[in-house]
């Protein structure tokens, strides 16, 4: 099998002790360290009202990384469409490119928009990946659905949509904020009426046009049938990774950017020199989760004993187990191992690696130590 990329996925994590300054300083860094690495690209995230992460604005801190860096292509992941508009999605992406030309993904996602109609968030889908007993015939974890229905409805997400949304404002419906998006940037966008517009900086930007989804539902549909390329989460939502990909090739139609699907599929994943190490340094990651499962926002990111301090009931670890355990955990060649799995069973084009540890130096020596391994296969 050919080469497979890697690429990376930040969240501009704080941890506890430190400061969003020092996050973002460390997140640029991770860009220059990914960029000699041989990462073939580095995106950042969006989040909002969560004490220990500081990617707010994934625009700002592009602009600020690709001044920092030189080669490494740069992207959303995702830019959250439900409280924007196609024109100032266009005209900020437009402007970094204006500057950094042809360097840029613009990675598109659903967060916040309307609820689409049923027959649009989950079609008929025959497996072509069978999972039996939680796995897949190659051994990838497939664990039981998380039901995010509690979490959509908790008051911090509430306050999302009044924060982040105009008073009386009705989110574009995605599909059509997609088909907006693409106009605007082919400079083709005409209203009804007959009237063109055209976005300076921004039409004909040479960006690549991506789509996020956790299920085969509408944003997988829309990839598809726009011949765009597609990104799984395997690391947000692990049970719903297989019909993910499969949704967006079963509707995926060719197009002058693609002629064949291209999906890159996401993991969680820390690595060390030795299993122990790896694990030690992965202890806060459960802690962390539940912040965000339980609706309160992500909590700076623990220290391995702050984490081990922690009381855990068995609700609490039955909110994190299918997250838990599906991250990569272990040496090089372990993660490695599992990754190919990962990439086997999904039919992966690229694989988008999120490494979150306390430390920035044994985040840095991860995502180092995944790259040389990786470049021995």
């Amino acid at each position: 099998m050919a080469h497979t990329p890697l690429a990376v996925l930040d969240l501009v994590p704080i941890s506890t002790g430190s400061s969003a300054g020092q996050a973002l300083r460390n997140s640029i860094d991770l860009a220059q360290h990914a960029e000699r690495l041989g990462y073939t690209r580095h995106w950042f995230a969006e989040h909002h009202l969560n004490p220990g992460v500081a990617g707010t604005s994934p625009a700002v801190v592009l602009a600020l990384t690709a001044a920092a860096t030189s080669t490494i292509r740069l992207g959303s992941g995702a830019v959250q469409l439900g409280h924007r508009t196609a024109l100032s999605t266009v005209e900020e992406f437009g402007l970094l490119d204006a500057l950094h030309p042809g360097r840029f993904d613009l990675g598109l996602g659903r967060s916040g928009g309307p609820t689409p109609p049923a027959s649009a968030r989950q079609p008929a889908l025959t497996a072509a990946t069978p999972v039996v007993d939680g796995r897949t015939p190659n051994g990838l974890r497939i664990p039981e659905r998380f039901s995010f229905e509690k979490l959509l409805a908790s008051p911090r997400l509430v306050l999302h949509q009044r924060l982040l949304v105009q008073p009386d404002a009705h989110p574009q419906p995605y599909d059509e904020q997609i088909a907006d998006i693409l106009a605007l940037l082919a400079g083709d966008y005409v209203t009804d009426t007959g009237v063109a517009a055209h976005v300076v900086p921004g039409e004909g930007a040479d960006l690549q046009v991506w789509i996020l989804g956790s299920s085969a539902g509408i944003s997988a549909q829309t990839a598809g049938a726009r011949g765009l390329r597609f990104a799984a989460n395997y690391h947000v939502s692990p049970a719903t990774v297989l019909e993910a990909a499969e949704g967006y090739r079963a509707a995926f139609v060719p197009s002058a950017e693609l002629s064949r699907p291209y999906v890159s599929v996401s993991a969680d994943v820390v690595v060390a020199e030795d299993e122990e190490t790896a694990r030690e340094l992965a202890t806060g990651y459960g802690p962390w989760v539940h912040s965000i499962r339980s609706g309160a926002g992500a909590i700076r990111f623990p220290t391995p004993e702050e984490a081990r301090a922690r009381a855990w009931s068995a609700e609490d670890q039955a909110l994190v187990a299918d997250r838990v355990e599906t991250q990569f955990v272990g040496t090089p060649q372990q993660v490695a191992d599992q990754l190919e799995t990962l990439r086997d069973a999904t039919g992966a084009d690229e694989l988008l690696i999120t490494t979150i540890t306390h430390d920035h130096a044994d985040r840095v020596r991860s995502y180092q130590l995944l790259a040389e391994e990786w470049k021995r296969r």
